[in-house]
């Protein structure tokens, strides 16, 4: 990151004490909103973790100082106007006081970490079997029958595309997305394995995305 200069935004315009919305850099969750002002500003600067000016307490404070939760500055930049900062940062234990991830409740989570969480739970219900889990009673029909599934769900996608019936893609992709995160189980394949594949045919003499 380079260094952001405090001469550039419009103090007087906000009296001195500017919105600053922090938005986390990996998954662009909106964490909180707090204010700086030119001290507070450069602190966040020097020492690489977001720090405030506390308007109660009249002084400038630190995210995680007594929590231990910081934020760690990634950038800085200014709106249009000069008025709003945006600092993106990489938050280390919940943002909020309250213990929720954000100031506002929401889940600070990627949809690649959703999946993450739903693999983990079907390589769970791999190992610990249950005879009220679907997912369980696929791998001990064994993989002949998962792929089956996966075959299944890949024509009923191609069958709702066919059909111009937006809501059944939609359901029946999310039926394939699973049934393949199934197979990828089973067959001791990684989401980071095929996203790694995709990545690589992006950036490949292929050039499949031209």
């Amino acid at each position: 990151m380079t260094k952001f200069d405090p001469t550039n935004l419009n103090w007087e315009k906000v009296n001195g004490l500017i919105p600053a919305i922090i938005q986390d850099a990996e998954t662009k969750e909106v964490l909180m909103l707090g204010f700086m002002n030119v001290e507070a500003l450069s602190k966040t600067q020097e020492i690489g973790l977001v720090t405030f000016y506390s308007r109660n307490r009249k002084t400038l404070w630190t995210k995680g100082e007594t929590s231990g939760n910081h934020l760690r500055l990634i950038d800085l930049k200014a709106d249009c106007d000069l008025d709003t900062l945006l600092v993106t940062a990489k938050p280390i234990g919940p943002t909020c006081h309250k213990g929720w991830d954000t100031c506002f409740n929401n889940k600070n989570q990627t949809d690649i970490q959703f999946l993450n969480v739903l693999n983990k739970k079907i390589a769970d219900r791999a190992e610990h079997h249950s005879d009220k889990s679907y997912t369980a009673k696929l791998f001990e029909k064994g993989t002949k029958r998962i792929a089956q599934k996966v075959g299944e769900e890949g024509v009923e996608v191609a069958l709702a595309a066919a059909t111009g019936n937006k809501a059944e893609l939609i359901n029946e992709s999310a039926d394939l997305l699973y049934h393949l995160l199934v197979l990828w189980q089973d067959q001791n394949v990684e989401i980071g394995e095929v996203l790694d594949c995709l990545k690589q045919r992006a950036t490949s003499s292929q050039e499949i995305l031209k």
